[in-house]
């Protein structure tokens, strides 16, 4: 059960992922439009606060189909999206599992449902850690972005930090990892609870047996 808590709450951390706009936080030296010099990288939006422009925080998306969107933001809203369906998968299969030992139904199938969910939990960690590990790269190399005019921000900012998304990506594809190896527990656990279930019907059994007997 734990297994399954933890990794129903880690897919909604990575499901919430591709709509954090700070994956990379941006200084720049135009601070007339970019209002304190800082903007806010994310998987689909280029945002800052502005004091010149229509409103207090400008947004510009980023779409899959633009030239200038680098590789590694492509790819993360590819498999952000990913990662929320295999999620899913996984954790129907997981709660479909554990209702299933609960009530010790069929404790050969139940084994198999767990592996599935757990393959299922470790490619959605990879799909969420491969495009936050190689964003971190390009934010600890200062890779550049080539924004059109209208996104009022250079190519190279001044410098760059990894942001609170990147953060999050990390900490949620662990939750996962961890989640797998916590229904392994549940799925052991279980075996021993099915084998004492067992031995208790055998000795009961066997005192009726024995009473008929008598």
């Amino acid at each position: 059960m734990t297994g399954l808590v933890l990794g129903f709450a880690a897919w909604i951390v990575t499901a919430s992922l591709s709509g954090v706009n700070d994956w990379r936080i941006w200084y720049v030296e135009n601070q007339t439009v970019v209002t304190g010099g800082v903007a806010w990288i994310g998987v689909w939006r280029a945002c800052f606060n502005s004091h010149i422009l229509d409103s207090a925080e400008i947004c510009k998306s980023i779409s899959l189909t633009d030239s200038f969107t680098p590789p590694e933001i492509a790819a993360a809203q590819v498999l952000c999206m990913v990662a929320v369906g295999v999620g899913a998968v996984a954790n129907l299969l997981a709660g479909f599992a554990v209702r299933r030992a609960m009530f010790g139904v069929n404790s050969g199938h139940v084994r198999l449902v767990f592996v599935m969910a757990g393959f299922f939990y470790w490619l959605t960690a990879a799909c969420s850690l491969v495009p936050v590990i190689w964003n971190m790269n390009s934010v600890l190399s200062n890779q550049t972005i080539d924004f059109p005019p209208d996104f009022f921000l250079p190519s190279s900012p001044i410098k760059q930090e990894v942001g609170p998304g990147i953060g999050f990506g990390i900490s949620s594809a662990c939750a996962l990892l961890i989640s797998i190896r916590n229904q392994k527990y549940l799925k052991v656990k279980k075996k021993d609870i099915l084998t004492n279930i067992k031995g208790m019907k055998a000795i009961k059994t066997q005192l009726k047996e024995v009473e008929k007997k008598e």
